[in-house]
């Protein structure tokens, strides 16, 4: 059967058929175009969501390392105020331990057999620790009587203990703000013995602190050697 040219029905059929699949076509082609769309807007999305979220992450935890860190810097500083009031307290305790051996040994000057008998003592091992045979003495002046008596004790002691004799001259110029004692002064002028009660209780306190803050507030926990 030979082909006809199409009337003018069929061509608008024809045309209508072309137009609705060329419709149907960019139908699907937007359908694909918006679903495309919003996978990568969900993507982007989710991406954008999760950089947010890692950056407030990282703020906080900024946040709570810097308030650990203030927490522990309160916190030491609490720590330093209480140990050095502590140890404020420690030292007003000791300074008033070692206020009463001052008053105690005021209290030695005033009796006199007790402190003529100090004297004796601490002249004798004056005179064996210079072995000289002249000293001059330095004592207060309202010493003087009683330190002459413990002279000549102590020059007796000493020659039965070291078979020496020693020429001891008395120069009564020792401050009266002292609590009592005496200086000794080689006859050579170039060795000085300090028994003064005041200087002998200053060397007590050093030599004895370390003793007397273990007995009072135990062993130093920071304290890592022994000697």
């Amino acid at each position: 059967m030979a082909s006809r040219p199409l009337n003018d029905d069929e061509v608008l059929t024809e045309m209508n058929k072309m137009v609705a699949f060329i419709k149907q076509e960019a139908l699907e082609k937007a359908r694909e175009i918006r679903v495309k769309a919003d996978e990568e807007f969900a993507i982007e999305k989710a991406k954008l969501v999760k950089q947010e979220q890692q950056a407030i992450d990282a703020q906080y935890d900024k946040k709570i390392k810097g308030a650990e860190t203030a927490q522990k810097i309160a916190q030491s500083t609490l720590t330093n105020k209480s140990r050095l009031k502590l140890l404020h307290r420690r030292e007003e305790h000791l300074q008033d331990l070692f206020e009463t051996a001052r008053t105690s040994i005021l209290e030695l000057a005033v009796n006199e057999g007790r402190y003529i008998q100090f004297l004796e003592g601490v002249l004798v091992q004056a005179f064996l620790q210079l072995l000289e045979p002249a000293v001059t003495v330095l004592v207060r002046a309202k010493d003087h009587a009683a330190v002459d008596r413990a002279i000549e004790a102590a020059k007796k002691s000493y020659n039965d203990i070291s078979g020496r004799q020693v020429d001891v001259e008395v120069d009564a110029t020792l401050s009266d703000e002292l609590s009592g004692g005496v200086k000794l002064i080689s006859g050579t002028r170039r060795i000085t013995l300090d028994n003064t009660l005041d200087e002998r209780l200053r060397l007590l306190e050093d030599r004895m602190l370390p003793e007397i803050r273990h007995d009072l507030f135990g062993a130093n926990e920071n304290r890592k050697f022994y000697t």
